[in-house]
């Protein structure tokens, strides 16, 4: 009967067990609801729609443009002699424009356009990936806080059982005064890093819910993040081609080169074409003479020939701010190889310190065990008992740091090489796509003639128009030698 008892009781504890298994919070969880309502992330994509509204503003230089007036006249003449005359008329215009050609201007400025509303969405992909790699730190973190929390418990408890054994051995003559205040000193240095631990964990708690929108509950452990490259070779080729800042870069050059382009367009001629129809009415006594309709069209080019400076200046200003942009692009390429290079080794030595942290907490555990049996057997004193407890409690400590360590290095190298997302994670959560809202402003029937319209105006001296690479000066191939190759983390 008690064999019976005994094995409902242990069921039990495995069904609770599992609830409580299946009732934590997971690491993806989190991401998931941050990614979907973190703050940080709406004002970014806010500013991103914003942003894609200057390309419907470049746009609309290719397309025709109509407008409507109308007016109403009162006039009233009153001669020195005879009676007074009242008139009242209205007319209304209808005018339309349609540019043919503006010498490149339109066309630069929707080059540089999209070229900036394509680094929007790089920094919108780099705001991604850093509130994702703040919600697996605050993640971690909570849970090394609390595994730290439980250490020092269990440090304080044992030290306290420590304290009552000495107690009761010294007043039966077999310890010293000196033994009880050893132990004593070390029970209260116990509960003081104990209170430490908490303020600590209450810390991270507050860190995790900023972030992530809600407090902790029941964290279950992390699993790996997938991605990660599997040599330096390949994390630098893939930040080439996926660092979200460093692309971001690229293509605010480019979108410079094309602000260059629209300045330099100042100079040239452009053609339009206008047509206006005017109808006028009279509302007094004399309808016959005053009742008129007009109509004209025509087109008009316009060539400048001198600006006072204006266009010059715009010029140089547009030259010099690309090349400040270029000195950025290079400032972004070398962050990017010291984020890469960096994550990389941080990798290697917080895996390396785990495994000696482990080592060192199972050597420290079995030296506690011998020192316990040969204390009792009174071969080893109080300070030396205490010293190896504390042992014990620091290799524990080491490995919980260093297992978080290692986790966070691995969260700073996808984001380096730019595959710490939604996608690459495999979370269930709807990626954001940017170009549907872009894809959504600049429809309409207005838009069907825009690919005509720039191709007449944006040909270049080859005759081509020119296309976006967000790739361009972004090779990192002369400087992988700036860190070690052929390492595995």
């Amino acid at each position: 009967m008690r064999g019976i008892n005994r094995l409902g009781w242990l069921m039990g504890v495995a069904v609770l067990a599992t609830a409580q298994a299946a009732a934590a919070e997971t690491l993806q969880d989190a991401l998931a609801l941050a990614y979907e309502s973190n703050p940080a992330l709406q004002q970014q994509r806010a500013q991103l729609r914003a942003l894609d509204e200057t390309y419907v503003q470049a746009l609309s230089g290719y397309r025709p443009t109509l407008g409507v007036s109308a007016t109403a006249y009162y006039d009233r003449y009153s001669p020195s002699a005879g009676p007074s005359l009242t008139s009242r008329t209205a007319q209304a215009t209808l005018s339309a424009t349609q540019p043919l050609y503006t010498g490149g201007r339109v066309s630069a400025a929707v080059r540089a356009a999209e070229a900036q509303v394509l680094a929007g969405r790089e920094s919108l992909r780099a705001q991604e990936a850093t509130v994702l790699q703040q919600v697996i730190s605050a993640y971690v973190d909570v849970r090394r806080d609390t595994e730290i929390v439980e250490i020092r418990r269990a440090n304080v408890d044992v030290i306290k059982a420590q304290l009552d054994e000495t107690t009761a051995r010294f007043k039966v003559g077999q310890l010293t005064r000196t033994d009880v205040a050893t132990v004593s000193a070390q029970h209260a240095q116990a509960r003081a890093a104990l209170a430490a631990a908490l303020g600590q964990l209450k810390t991270s708690r507050a860190a995790y819910l900023t972030v992530i929108g809600r407090a902790p509950g029941t964290l279950a452990p992390q699993v790996p993040l997938p991605g990660a490259p599997k040599t330096l070779d390949e994390a630098f080729d893939t930040a080439e081609a996926r660092n979200p800042l460093l692309l971001a870069a690229s293509l605010k050059e480019q979108s410079d080169q094309a602000l260059v382009a629209q300045a330099r367009a100042a100079r040239m001629p452009t053609v339009s074409a206008s047509a206006s129809f005017s109808r006028g009415a009279a509302l007094g006594a004399y309808p016959d003479n005053n009742d008129q309709s007009t109509v004209v069209a025509g087109v008009t080019v316009t060539q400048p020939l001198f600006s006072g400076g204006l266009i010059s200046s715009q010029i140089r200003a547009a030259l010099e701010q690309d090349n400040a942009d270029r000195q950025a692009l290079e400032q972004a390429r070398r962050t990017t190889i010291q984020s890469v290079s960096v994550a990389w080794n941080q990798i290697l030595a917080a895996r390396a310190g785990l495994a000696a942290s482990r080592e060192q907490k199972e050597a420290a555990a079995l030296a506690f065990e011998g020192l316990t049996q040969e204390f009792h057997a009174g071969l080893r004193t109080v300070f030396e008992l205490v010293q190896a407890e504390q042992g014990v409690r620091d290799a524990e400590l080491s490995v919980a740091n260093a297992d978080h360590d290692a986790y966070v290095a691995d969260a700073a190298l996808l984001t380096a090489v730019g595959r710490l997302d939604v996608t690459s994670l495999g979370l269930e959560a709807r990626p954001y796509d940017p170009a549907r809202n872009l894809d959504r402003v600049r429809g309409g029937p207005a838009a069907l003639l825009d690919p005509v319209a720039g191709a007449v105006d944006g040909l270049n001296a080859n005759g081509t128009p020119r296309r976006l690479d967000p790739h361009l000066g972004t090779d990192l191939g002369p400087l992988k030698t700036a860190a070690d190759t052929g390492q595995q983390p």
